[in-house]
């Protein structure tokens, strides 16, 4: 196991400056003696003595993580990728908070992070409308933002990572024309962020694409919260209802996340419908849960690991240094085919 004298010897300079970096005194270190010590601890994977270091300043590093609802199994996932990568690897810890997507209690949080002096906080919102954010960086936040593209043109100092959901629900869709159907829907909560209004468009240019586009259509549903995180599945069931009673309903569907696909299954059967031989369901998320359910679930797969790695590392990073510049990160999915797929029955065909 390296040492600090190790990265110190590796990258040429002082166990002090070493331990500078690391403690993120680095605002009179110049850039090439700082990437040489990140360089060092990068190829000697160092892991430093975390115990050691909280004895001496008297705090355990913390991180702040904001998500929609933990009540998803995809934050839940997401947060223990995180929380593994911070743990694991860097010794920081994680606080968690829901914030429901709303803008008042991502705000009361910001303010609590930086009472508590918690420097670097991790963002699951994709609200439109980031100002909020941009007061807390000015406050001295260090923030990431996941599932959400960055604003073009904007200036604002904060890191994005996301998966690339255009192509989610572009290859979900492809994945069905593939099989044949020519009648295609994708199935949304009603509330409206950046990461489903990519969905939505990924979702039309693959129906335009086959020469689909009159016959695919939004099917999108209300929940009691605006977005509805925690109520995905609640969503699902009632849309199954009223799909399965509409005589011209579509053959294919793709479905907002896992979650709801999950709802859909469940609604569908309640209504007396098979899957896939009545309708075909792609979800979009890649929870481990969708291999169990009846049928196993065809989904497209988040690299939820990768991306983890990609968040911890920009907010510690920019955290012990300030001059990297906040940039944006976006990951390829990729699709798990299951058995919730197949060709359309005759009598679908002739219905859609």
């Amino acid at each position: 196991m390296s040492t600090i004298a190790d990265v110190a010897a590796r990258a040429s300079v002082s166990v002090s400056t070493v331990s500078n970096v690391l403690n993120g005194r680095v605002e009179r270190m110049g850039a090439e003696t700082l990437a040489r010590v990140h360089q060092a601890i990068s190829a000697l994977d160092y892991r430093p003595n975390r115990a050691a270091q909280q004895l001496k300043t008297g705090r355990t590093p913390m991180l702040g993580l904001l998500v929609p609802s933990i009540a998803n199994p995809m934050y839940g996932y997401i947060a223990r990728e995180i929380e593994t990568s911070a743990q694991e690897r860097h010794g920081h810890r994680v606080v968690l908070g829901n914030t429901y997507r709303n803008k008042d209690k991502e705000t009361g949080f910001f303010e609590d992070l930086v009472a508590h002096q918690i420097r670097g906080v991790i963002v699951i919102s994709s609200l439109v409308d980031e100002r909020h954010f941009e007061s807390a960086v000015r406050r001295g936040l260090v923030m990431v933002s996941y599932d959400r593209r960055a604003t073009p043109g904007s200036a604002t100092a904060i890191d994005h990572v996301s998966v690339d959901n255009f192509e989610a629900a572009r290859m979900a869709t492809a994945h069905l024309v593939a099989y044949g159907h020519r009648s295609l829907g994708f199935v949304t909560a009603s509330g409206r962020t950046m990461s489903r209004d990519e969905k939505m468009r990924g979702f039309f240019a693959a129906a335009e694409q086959a020469g689909l586009r009159a016959s695919a259509h939004i099917i999108d549903g209300s929940a009691q919260s605006q977005f509805g995180d925690s109520e995905m599945a609640e969503v699902g069931m009632q849309l199954a209802a009223r799909i399965a009673a509409d005589r011209t309903r579509p053959t294919g569907v793709v479905a907002l996340n896992d979650l709801l696909a999950f709802g859909l299954l469940a609604g569908f059967r309640e209504a007396g419908l098979s899957v896939p031989e009545d309708i075909s369901i792609v979800g979009i998320d890649g929870l481990f849960l969708s291999a169990l359910t009846n049928p196993p679930l065809s989904t497209i797969r988040l690299p939820v690991p990768q991306m983890a790695r990609t968040i911890v590392e920009r907010v510690i990073g920019r955290m012990a240094d300030p001059a990297i510049k906040p940039s944006e990160f976006l990951f390829t999915p990729s699709l798990i085919e299951r058995a919730s797929v197949a060709r359309p029955s005759k009598s679908a065909r002739l219905r859609a």
